[in-house]
């Protein structure tokens, strides 16, 4: 009795958890407002975050509340705030041409690799791990962090090098020239007084 209603809790908390992470990454691509994304990525990865606990992985459900939903989310917000994306859109011509038939076909190769994968008879769940077997000695912790500073060191740290290189190119992107601020260096730079008017 005790097993069948922890089973039924089980397919509730897991229809529950996939319904609210289905609707956030929906609304991470269908929101117009950049902010509006990033909110509906926290609801995403709190969402994911309880499928980990559902499966009793409590260490990354909460590295990806206290990482992802935190650190990470939380810079998205800081660039979404440093690049000024509040502003009105012009709607003029794309920066890029030919971005809109690149996406619509990558949009479409994605949708059918998904199709394929739904249609194939072997899955990946149950296969051999390349990361070694997640039971036997030692914590899981250690287990993650010698997977990830030994098997993919590699990954790992192209990983933090585009988080520099994306917060640098933002900073880049934010420097942008005040209306005014030319005319206002050439006035400071007419009262300065020279040097030989100092000595």
């Amino acid at each position: 009795m005790l097993a069948a209603v922890t089973h039924e809790a089980d397919w509730t908390v897991f229809l529950i958890a996939s319904v609210v992470v289905l609707a956030g990454g929906l609304g991470v691509v269908a929101a117009r407002q950049p902010i509006h994304s990033a909110l509906f990525l926290i609801q995403t990865l709190f969402g994911v975050a309880v499928l980990f606990v559902a499966e009793g992985a409590h260490f990354l459900a909460a590295v990806q509340v206290i990482v992802y939903a935190g650190a990470i989310v939380v810079l998205f917000l800081f660039v979404i705030m440093l690049l000024g994306v509040g502003r009105a859109d012009p709607g003029g011509p794309d920066a890029l041409r030919g971005q809109r038939p690149v996406a619509f076909i990558l949009g479409v190769l994605g949708l059918a690799e998904f199709a394929g994968l739904i249609r194939s008879a072997t899955w990946a769940t149950g296969a051999t791990s390349l990361a070694g077997p997640a039971g036997g000695p030692g914590s899981n912790v250690e287990k993650l962090g010698r997977s990830l500073f030994s098997t993919y060191l590699l990954s790992f740290e192209v990983t933090s090098a585009l988080l520099v290189i994306a917060v640098v190119a933002s900073v880049v992107l934010t420097r942008r020239a005040r209306p005014g601020a030319e005319d206002l260096d050439t006035e400071i730079d007419a009262e300065a007084p020279t040097e030989r008017e100092s000595v």
